[in-house]
């Protein structure tokens, strides 16, 4: 089964990089420059908002039944659960644009196995190590291979690698070490699973890459070797800015701690030691790197079509209602993927258990109905969130929220840090008995959290799938 793009090698028009004994080539020829101000540790609490980076694979970070999940992502909310603030994540898989974002101030950590490299240490600090590993050569097994044991007989043989990988400075080492030729081919738009793929598929002979990420795709492609190392054991860490030293002091003091942990046991080995798990994840990366993410996605896109959404901010708003299960049933009465009340079926003319494309088209009719109530605000993303409000918790109450904010001297258009605040705080007397409000008590925290979780799911969807 193909997960990943094919390669027509002869067709690619690369940069064909020849490691011979005594050459003289850096691992990037690309000049690292620091173009904003960098925010450390004091900043970052003061903003409430870690602004991260890593790449999208099958372990650092990917979605997983409608969820973001991952080996990089897991430490990084455990991190910012623990300085207590919002983790905003980006996904970037070349790894020259990952270090440049952390160069410019656009992020505040580097979030990925980097090999601590003398070269990387002139423009970024690291962390303590969170891990070790090596790399490994990855190619073909079988009766008809004859697999590379003695790095010597590499001499001649085109490896490809990720480009930006500390591999690259491998592979020259050892062509340097043993005297030999290696064909370096540098891929800057395949990560290293793409590649491992390549190799399974035939289509290439050789990769090098991490061995933990090499024993996760061997659980899946039962036919790669991954015995013979190119490396000895190295340090694994993130990076932040050069001017950040209160932020790695802060790193390196929970990386210390939480490496005890038997959460950080738990996590490890979910993404690397777990055969079961990663062949279930490779398999849902299939339809990831198609662009799908449920069976539904073209009913998605049709119905946001019709409203003017993006899809994946509808899809991220099912999975929130019912997980995708078009016959999922809440304990109020709640049916369905879009969860209507049968009193919102009937509504909108539609059989409760009907079919899961007309579930979809009453949910965007329903959306549309309450866009129109909300018509008056000029922000599209903050309009957005007085929808999700109103969808989870009924008009009335965010009505009333609103009429709080606006009493209070906040902005009534405003849901972040306004009328946000009111919805959380309609279960206190002091406001549900207000004059103004007229629908009364209301417990607000799920709204809250409701609309939050929309949203942020929907960050990760934009990360990872095409618009």
């Amino acid at each position: 089964m193909k997960l990943f793009r094919s390669l027509n090698v002869k067709s690619m028009s690369l940069l064909l990089l020849v490691f011979l004994s005594g050459c003289d080539m850096g691992v990037n020829s690309k000049k690292i420059t620091s173009i904003k101000s960098v925010r450390d540790i004091e900043d970052i609490k003061r903003i409430g908002v870690l602004t991260t980076v890593t790449d999208f694979n099958s372990t650092n970070y990917f979605i997983y039944k409608g969820e973001p999940m991952g080996y990089q992502f897991d430490m990084l909310q455990a991190f910012a659960q623990h300085i207590g603030v919002k983790l905003e994540l980006i996904a970037e898989n070349n790894l020259d644009e990952a270090f440049q974002m952390l160069a410019n101030g656009e992020v505040d950590i580097f979030a990925n196995n980097l090999t601590i490299t003398a070269k990387r240490k002139e423009s970024f600090l690291f962390t303590l190590p969170h891990s070790t590993t090596r790399q490994v050569l990855v190619q073909k097994k079988g009766v008809d291979y004859n697999p590379i044991r003695n790095l010597i007989d590499l001499g001649d043989k085109i490896v490809y690698v990720q480009k930006g990988s500390v591999s690259v400075q491998r592979l020259k080492n050892l062509a340097e070490e043993n005297g030999t030729q290696v064909i370096v081919v540098e891929m800057p738009k395949y990560e290293a699973d793409e590649l491992i793929e390549l190799v399974a598929n035939g289509e290439i002979d050789f990769t090098v890459c991490d061995e933990d990420v090499a024993r996760v795709n061997s659980f899946y492609f039962d036919n790669i070797d991954i015995d013979t190392p190119v490396s000895f054991d190295q340090n694994l860490a993130w990076a932040v800015n050069k001017n950040s030293t209160g932020l790695q002091g802060a790193l390196n003091k929970w990386i210390e701690s939480f490496a005890q942990t038997a959460e950080h046991r738990i996590i490890k080995g979910k993404y690397y030691d777990n055969p079961f798990w990663a062949r279930r994840v490779l398999s849902e990366n299939v339809k990831i790197k198609m662009g799908n993410i449920s069976m539904y996605d073209q009913g998605f896109r049709n119905a946001s079509s019709s409203i003017d959404w993006d899809w994946r901010l509808f899809a991220s708003l099912v999975y929130q209602e019912s997980r995708f299960k078009p016959d999922a049933q809440s304990h109020m009465g709640a049916y369905g993927l879009m969860q209507f009340m049968p009193a919102t079926f009937t509504f909108f003319g539609v059989l409760q258990k009907s079919d899961p494309e007309t579930q979809i088209r009453a949910g965007a009719s329903y959306l549309k109905w309450l866009e129109k109530r909300f018509d008056s605000i000029p922000d599209p993303e903050q309009r957005i969130k007085f929808i999700l409000a109103s969808y989870n918790a009924g008009l009335g109450h965010v009505i009333d929220a609103r009429n709080l904010a606006k009493k209070h001297g906040k902005n009534p258009n405003v849901w972040d840090n306004n009328v946000d605040f009111f919805i959380l705080n309609k279960s206190n007397p002091d406001y549900y008995c207000d004059s103004t409000v007229k629908y009364g008590y209301f417990k607000g925290d799920e709204t809250y959290n409701y609309v939050s979780q929309i949203m942020q799911r929907y960050k990760h969807y934009q990360n990872i799938l095409p618009d």
